[in-house]
């Protein structure tokens, strides 16, 4: 343990070598572990840490700073989560490949979704065929660029900002989890965009290869 503290009212512990990946950035957090307690990881406002605390309604023991602790985190699911973000960003990349501007995106499983806006009039949009139109043409980019199995990587710029990368496709300031490269990537569906105010959503889904 490298620090031990309280947040609102609730005892929380930092590992060193920390696995968690708290909420944000439209994903969610990691399920964890410390011994066999189960822990949610947040990001402590005044410290700046990733800090793992109770679930609401459950207990995290006493643990004080030089502790060796277990740490572990349910793979499964941030396997999930990272299939979700990453096709998030394509999906935004395909998106983008349409003239469209982002405006939002939701990364969570069975509420994954981008949503746009086109700076100019999108005829296309205004009917329901034209809407199939358009989701199949951002169907076969994202395809294609699945099929290509495009890396996915990450790096830092000058003043510390992490910004990831779908090979030469699309790029974006990001701090969430990934896949290494699009080839990962399985059941990948986007249903057809709907349209409301002005705002185009974009649902989709994804899973994990397995190996």
């Amino acid at each position: 343990m490298i620090a031990v503290g309280e947040r609102d009212g609730a005892p929380w512990a930092a590992v060193e070598h920390c696995l968690f990946h708290p909420q944000g950035g439209g994903q969610p957090a990691d399920r964890g572990w410390l011994e066999d307690m189960e822990v949610v990881p947040v990001r402590d406002r005044e410290s700046g840490l990733v800090v793992a605390v109770a679930p609401e309604g459950g207990h995290l023991l006493s643990l004080a700073v030089g502790q060796a602790v277990r740490a572990r985190i349910d793979v499964q699911a941030r396997m999930t989560h990272a299939a979700l973000h990453t096709a998030g960003h394509l999906v935004e990349a395909v998106g983008r490949l349409q003239g469209w501007e982002m405006l939002s995106n939701n990364h969570f499983p069975g509420q994954a979704r981008i949503e746009f806006q086109a700076p100019q009039p999108d005829a296309r949009l205004a009917d329901p065929e034209g809407r199939e139109e358009a989701t199949t043409a951002l169907r076969i980019a994202a395809a294609a660029a699945i099929a290509d199995d495009l890396p996915v990587f990450a790096r830092y710029e000058s003043e510390g900002r992490r910004v990831v990368h779908l090979g030469a496709l699309h790029s974006a300031p990001c701090g969430g989890t990934h896949v290494r490269s699009l080839g990962v990537l399985a059941e990948v569906v986007l249903p057809t965009l709907k349209v409301k105010k002005g705002r185009i959503r974009v649902s989709y889904s994804a899973t994990h290869r397995s190996h």
